[in-house]
């Protein structure tokens, strides 16, 4: 296989400026802190189980009977794990409804403002959610929906700015091993809140949450001041600007066209008739339409189904099933996120070595049911359970990154777009939004089957849906992979 221009030459690199880099630090920092308050919950469910469950545990805590008694939201541990599950399923989905909203709103406001907003807000609400209500011993059910409905929608604010900020200053030039590596950021500040959880764990699941709320909440700050949203707002060249490193730079490596002699590279959704057309954000319909577009957000649908189902249950089910501490649970948990960042890295820089990411999807997917099978029967050995987690994250969570950064930039900056700028968090907010909604409607189904029938019922449920995923993106598998047999047949035009 030919070895690409950018990086035989060492010219990616070449072209970033320190502008470059701290924009990549910053949206990283802005997403992990997003992640690590939303990764809090997950990881003190246990101890929330507990204050809301009369049990012999709970009745040596040393509170007044009456307001004790107050606390007892369920009379068992099934019904607050049930409702845990419902709470995660509310979040998702108004995680998913705010991400198709924000999309839209950050590509016609400043995404600098949008993005602060998003993370300051949304720590004051998980500060309320966690800390203040636990404080003033004041627990309901119909409050902690509306406060976790409200958190969704601000939380929904993060990802389609950060991914339209990078797509702004990193253009299609290595972009599967850049975003493969940016998109870490979620893995990291998963890591980030669950170290932050156990690390203040012992003096109360309230302090979890008031130390990731304060952290994201400095960050909102940091990011105000700090974030530049594009090169133009400094007077350097956009990245539809760049010259091109080869012919096809362009085209996008989903391909959606039929057939590459049908593309058509000089239309667009913008009218060029002026000289100098003005900037305008695509609708939210043309957004849809775009090539790839449905495909890929159906196929994330399912995986980020399986992703957050990890990312919400993962420490509930090693401390239930596995009867480990939970402090320790949370720490283990860290190895599935380990895992994602190296999948997303490694499989974005071979998808960029073959021009095509939709074969690589494909194969990792492939390769994840089997690690699903494997987990599934992990001994109760911390070491073996680390390693089957990590590998499973691999096949999982890379190709879930894959999807929600470097693919979503593709899609919202391919040819038919060329003239907007502002058309990539609308993208972005379509497929990760419809990924939030399999996702919001799997947390409530992992909680029932988990009650129902037992966890090894979860995991076959997981491999049915990576299955699904394949099945999704199938007809884009098939056409890059006979486009890539195709170049490897054709014969340079050197002769």
């Amino acid at each position: 296989m030919a070895w690409p221009d950018n990086f035989q030459r060492g010219t990616l690199m070449s072209r970033f400026s320190h502008h470059h880099v701290v924009v990549f630090l910053l949206t990283f920092l802005s997403y992990s802190l997003f992640h690590a308050s939303r990764k809090t919950f997950s990881n003190v469910k246990v101890s929330i189980s507990k204050q809301w469950t009369p049990t012999a545990f709970n009745k040596s805590a040393e509170l007044p009977v009456e307001i004790w008694n107050s606390s007892h939201l369920f009379p068992s541990a099934e019904g607050a794990t049930l409702f845990l599950g419902t709470l995660d399923t509310i979040f998702l989905f108004s995680y998913a409804v705010g991400l198709f909203i924000s999309g839209i709103i950050a590509d016609r406001l400043n995404l600098r403002y949008v993005l602060s907003f998003g993370m300051c807000s949304s720590a004051l609400v998980v500060f309320v959610f966690g800390t203040v209500t636990e404080w003033l011993h004041f627990y309901n059910k119909w409050f902690y929906c509306f406060l976790w409905t409200i958190n969704g929608l601000l939380q929904s604010t993060g990802w389609p700015c950060v991914v339209a900020v990078m797509g702004n200053w990193f253009g299609k030039a290595g972009r599967g091993v850049i975003f493969g590596l940016w998109s870490a950021c979620a893995s990291v500040g998963n890591i980030l809140g669950a170290v932050l959880a156990s690390s203040v764990l012992q003096f109360g699941y309230e302090y979890a949450f008031l130390v990731t709320a304060s952290v994201q909440f400095a960050g909102g700050v940091v990011i105000f001041f700090g974030l530049l949203v594009s090169p133009e707002e400094i007077g350097l060249p956009g990245v539809e600007a760049e010259k091109p490193c080869e012919e096809d730079t362009h085209r996008p490596l989903m391909n959606g066209a039929e057939n590459e002699d049908e593309y058509e590279p000089n239309y667009s959704i913008q009218d060029r008739g002026a000289a100098v057309p003005q900037v305008k954000a695509i609708s939210f319909g043309q957004a849809c339409c775009l090539p790839g577009v449905v495909p890929y957000s159906l196929a994330y649908a399912c995986l980020k189904l399986v992703n957050y189902s990890f990312f919400f249950w993962l420490p509930f089910y090693l401390s239930k099933n596995f009867k480990w501490k939970e402090a320790e649970a949370d720490q283990l948990s860290i190895w599935y996120d380990v895992g994602g960042i190296i999948g997303g890295t490694l499989q974005g820089f071979i998808s960029d070595l073959l021009q095509k990411r939709a074969p690589v999807l494909a194969l990792s997917l492939l390769l994840a049911t089997g690690s699903l099978v494997g987990y599934s029967r992990s001994p109760d050995n911390k070491s073996i359970n680390a390693l089957l987690m990590a590998v499973t994250g691999f096949f999982i969570g890379g190709p879930s990154n894959m999807i929600s950064s470097a693919i979503s930039a593709d899609l919202g900056r391919q040819e038919l777009v060329r003239g907007s700028s502002e058309a990539l968090a609308t993208v972005t907010g379509i497929v990760d939004g419809t990924g939030s909604i399999g996702a919001a409607a799997g947390q409530y189904l992992v909680s029932l089957i988990q009650d129902k029938l037992g966890w090894m019922w979860v995991f076959y449920f997981f491999i049915l849906m990576t299955s699904c995923t394949i099945v999704f993106i199938l007809p884009l598998v098939v056409r890059e992979i006979r486009q890539l047999v195709q170049r490897r047949q054709t014969p340079t035009a050197s002769d």
